[in-house]
């Protein structure tokens, strides 16, 4: 590789945490000290550039991490940033040290302030997208979905353990802001009855309809799977308008929350991760400015972090039809 662009850089996490962080920043860290690039870790997200809270890191630094869910450098979400004055001081503060590239792991937010923070003062900057949601335009898959997934999938199968023994109906809300990916997958990985989302206009009615059309078949429990972002009701309301339609139904209603972002990172998160980081630190050294490193058909590549926060992945419509088909 030619003379790298960058000579130090600082790595961060910011916004909701996901399994598979830690995973990135220690393939981060190890990635520039291959590349004899000096490397800090920066606490606390944003706000540690703003309060000059540095950690200089090495191989050891990350040692028997990449296992371990959320972040060993903590993360926040920074009022202050959002500033002008606020970005000044963590601006003057890599100046201080040094710092001519950073490496931003989270999502839309995190991306938004590493925008900005390249054009206002022209710090090198490339995200790398750290997300249950899956909801980044420039990558098949965020790291942390995975495992999110799968643990919305695992607490789901207990609960129809239980619907099954008492013949109910469970509404499951998962996680996914306005984003339905980990709703349409675990609710077609688990068989659901039906699978609400914010990407598809559902209606109250089809709902109903999906109800009557399971009692035919002899179907005496059923579990609906419910995006937290659905925008036809929230959880408690459907499960109430069920109730007043059906009133034999014994209806119980489950969030499954900050569950799912806890966890060891699944396998294919921690190889994600350390793919992304990988590419992050080398994207750097090679020019590469104001991008998100992703993975498209398994390959490494880079998008403007304009595109990345603008655009979103793409419910697939195969995996509704299917969801349908299989359901009753």
């Amino acid at each position: 590789m030619k003379e790298s662009a960058v000579k130090k850089i600082a790595v961060l996490t910011s916004g909701g945490d996901s399994p598979g962080m830690n995973a990135a920043l220690r393939a981060v860290v190890r990635t520039a000290n291959y590349y004899n690039i000096e490397c800090y870790g920066v606490r606390e997200g944003y706000n540690g550039l703003i309060n000059g809270d540095f950690l200089k890191m090495g191989p050891r630094s990350v040692k028997n991490i990449i296992n371990q869910g959320g972040t060993i450098l903590k993360s926040a979400r920074s009022m202050e940033f959002r500033t002008k004055e606020g970005r000044q001081k963590a601006y003057d503060n890599c100046v201080k040290l040094g710092i001519d590239g950073l490496v931003c792991i989270g999502g839309d937010g995190t991306f938004t302030g590493a925008k900005i923070f390249n054009e206002e003062f022209g710090i090198r900057v490339i995200g790398i997208p750290g997300t249950i949601d899956n909801d980044i335009f420039g990558t098949d898959n965020t790291i942390g979905y995975d495992t999110a997934l799968n643990t919305a999938m695992e607490a789901i199968d207990k609960i129809r353990d239980t619907a099954t023994s008492h013949n109910r109906v469970f509404f499951v809300e998962v996680m996914g802001r306005d984003a339905g990916f980990i709703a349409l997958n675990s609710g077609l990985a688990t068989g659901a009855l039906d699978i609400l989302i914010p990407e598809r206009k559902d209606s109250i009615d089809e709902l109903f309809n999906n109800f009557r059309n399971a009692e035919k078949t002899g179907k005496a429990s059923s579990i609906v799977v419910v995006a937290e972002g659905e925008k036809l009701a929230n959880v408690y309301e459907l499960a109430e308008k069920t109730k007043q339609e059906f009133p034999d139904y014994d209806i119980r209603v489950a969030i499954l929350g900050h569950m799912q972002r806890g966890g060891s990172p699944s396998c294919a998160d921690r190889v994600l991760a350390s793919r992304l980081g990988y590419g992050a630190v080398t994207g750097l050294m090679e020019g590469q400015n104001n991008v998100m490193a992703g993975m498209r058909s398994n390959d490494l590549v880079y998008t403007p972090i304009e595109e990345a926060i603008k655009k979103h992945n793409e419910i697939n419509k195969d995996l509704l039809l299917i969801s349908e088909i299989l359901a009753i």
